[in-house]
């Protein structure tokens, strides 16, 4: 969720084919009127998604659940489930809040944001319509102005 900005929705209902493994590459579609997009996957995603394949062969879905994340009951992830386990993690990692998915879509704007991508180019990995939904990422960020007057 994180590395693609994906929402929670988007997260639950990505379904095996839309991540390509061999050629190395995440088509995301997004909801809420997003534009939808393919992403590259990289060499730490692919040993994951690898593992992860794995673990859900072990667990036999039926052949009517095509999405990629399932629990262990063999049925799709609920966001209720992701809530809950965000919540878990946070309570763990000892965290000053709870933390919950769209945080980490939005701490994906801001990591891209902090490692000087421009604000269109985010905006289309984020899959916004309008760029008013990206400029709050780019827009706090003072780095963005390190290559001006030089």
């Amino acid at each position: 969720m994180f590395r693609h900005g994906l929402r929670v929705s988007e997260a639950c209902g990505l379904k095996l084919d839309q991540v390509d493994s061999e050629s190395g590459v995440l088509h995301v579609a997004r909801l809420k009127g997003g534009l939808s997009t393919t992403h590259p996957l990289r060499g730490d995603e692919l040993r994951a998604i690898g593992a992860w394949l794995k673990v859900r062969a072990k667990l036999k879905p039926p052949e009517t659940v095509r999405t990629f994340f399932i629990n262990e009951r063999r049925k799709p992830f609920y966001r209720s489930a992701v809530n809950y386990l965000l919540e878990q993690y946070s309570e763990a990692a000892a965290l000053p809040l709870i933390a919950h998915p769209h945080m980490l879509r939005h701490a994906c704007g801001f990591a891209l944001a902090d490692q000087g991508a421009d604000t269109r180019l985010i905006q289309d990995y984020l899959g916004h319509r309008n760029i008013q939904h990206t400029v709050k990422y780019t827009a706090t960020n003072p780095a963005r102005f390190e290559k001006l007057w030089r």
